[in-house]
């Protein structure tokens, strides 16, 4: 495992990769962008290194021998919300959809442009930046038992804190933000990616869907499906 020495105010990002070479590309495209970057060749190495902390965001290879990384996102989503971005040389959207439904924030198919990975890794990084306190975004928002905290990048139901991923909470801010509201997954996709329409209307679903399997133990579902159009927050309850 190698590293590049960091100053605390500089995004530390894990590159995990069985392949050398890759581990280097992206590296070096990452380490230009003014990120520290340190490497891990295998799932099973980078979770011990995740162990220690200090990790804001992880590049993590699909296939993989030892631990693979739909194994690793699933492991390291018990206990952390780090955001992650997967790589992997199978395209397919199955591949996409079950490394989003796990929990990963971003998707880069092999073989991949650094400069597009770079960009992924700011957006998602900008994502997150809330829950470092660099980007206090306003009030408390309030549905029933629900309280969403932009400041704090934190959800409680009933008091408890409930782990979302950086994108998840950005779509659940969208609707929250504008109570009853349609948003069509377009205009999801502009507040929650920022944009980036390399992103589908399916990813939104996928978010969506994992929102409400974390807030199905509360019986709380503050979303409303509008067929063929998008979604809006429902009317709390009394």
């Amino acid at each position: 495992m190698t590293a590049v020495v960091a100053s605390a105010a500089v995004p530390t990002i894990l590159v995990v990769d069985d392949e050398a070479h890759i581990r280097d590309v992206v590296q070096y495209a990452l380490t230009r962008e003014g990120h520290v970057v340190e490497t891990a060749p295998d799932g099973q190495r980078a979770l011990e290194r995740l162990g220690r902390g200090g990790i804001d965001l992880v590049v993590l290879d699909i296939l993989m021998p030892e631990l693979d990384g739909l194994s690793l996102c699933r492991r390291l989503r018990e206990t952390s919300s780090v955001p992650i971005i997967f790589l992997s040389s199978r395209a397919e959207e199955v591949d996409r959809i079950i490394g989003l439904d796990l929990g990963g924030d971003d998707y880069v198919a092999k073989p991949f442009s650094p400069r597009e990975l770079a960009t992924r890794v700011r957006a998602v990084l900008r994502r997150c930046s809330a829950r470092r306190g660099d980007d206090p975004r306003g009030p408390l928002l309030v549905h029933g038992p629900l309280e969403l905290d932009p400041e704090r990048h934190e959800l409680r139901v009933r008091g408890e804190k409930i782990e979302l991923t950086a994108t998840e909470f950005e779509v659940l801010r969208a609707l929250l933000d504008r109570p009853g509201r349609l948003l069509t997954r377009t205009q999801l996709i502009e507040r929650a990616y920022a944009g980036d329409h390399h992103v589908t209307e399916r990813t939104i679903d996928t978010h969506i869907r994992r929102i409400r399997a974390k807030l199905r133990p509360f019986d709380v579902d503050p979303i409303e499906t509008v067929h063929g159009l998008g979604y809006r927050s429902t009317e709390p309850p009394e």
